[in-house]
């Protein structure tokens, strides 16, 4: 195993799956956790309590809520409802924080940085939010290169849901054992509802969606996860 890793650690979906796969691969994770205003505060009680249960070796709660006076988004303001669906390819969705990974990732390398850890992970995945600038592999690659450059320190920043679909995330809570875990704990509703969610907004769709398919061709999507990710 490795040694250290740092996970941007949301309670959600994506950062949970990751910090499940990761507990197979670092002898120590530190989870941190960034409180920006964001409208599902939830998310970081959420996130307290799965780190807590899956036995992280620490687990960091950042004050960054400079973001929410900066970036306006319906995760950052109550009067933008966070259920409206942008179906425009051109356009942002509503719920796009200007400059949220630039930060969070940022600050997470300087955490790694200062405690010693060589490894950066995040549940960034280009499949199914293309329409977010911030979650593409080549911002990440960018942001990666500056980092280093600006702390002459080797750093990885690791996107392993990167090229994954929503059916093949859960395939990967399935195949470490933790599907029902990631089904009813944790939160990625942009309403705060744990679980299911509210069943309005695009996070609640895109996760549903994925179970749904996930469900219908376990065999196969199974195949293709273990594929990607080289599983036994």
């Amino acid at each position: 195993m490795n040694n250290k890793a740092v996970i941007v650690f949301s309670g959600g979906q994506d950062s949970t799956t990751c910090l499940i796969h990761a507990l197979t691969i670092y002898d120590e994770i530190h989870c941190i956790t960034f409180d920006y205003g964001q409208r599902h505060r939830a998310e970081i009680e959420v996130a307290q309590q799965l780190s807590k249960k899956l036995g992280v070796t620490e687990h960091k709660v950042l004050d960054v809520s400079l973001l929410n006076e900066l970036a306006i988004s319906s995760l950052t303001r109550d009067n933008i409802p966070a259920s409206s669906i942008n179906n425009s390819e051109k356009s942002l969705p509503i719920t796009f924080v200007p400059g949220r990974n630039i930060l969070l990732l940022t600050l997470a390398s300087i955490y790694a940085h200062q405690i010693g850890a060589k490894t950066v992970i995040t549940g960034i995945c280009n499949t199914d939010f293309s329409n977010y600038p911030d979650c593409r592999d080549e911002f990440v690659k960018a942001l990666h290169k500056a980092i280093e450059q600006s702390m002459d320190y080797k750093l990885r920043i690791e996107t392993p849901l990167m090229w994954l679909n929503k059916a093949e995330t859960w395939a990967l809570a399935e195949y470490h054992g933790k599907l029902e875990l990631i089904q009813h704990h944790t939160l990625s509703c942009y309403n705060g509802v744990i679980g299911s969610g509210c069943a309005n907004c695009d996070a609640c769709n895109f996760r549903a969606k994925g179970l749904n398919e996930f469900i219908e061709n376990r065999s196969e999507i199974m195949k293709n996860l273990k594929s990607k990710l080289k599983l036994k």
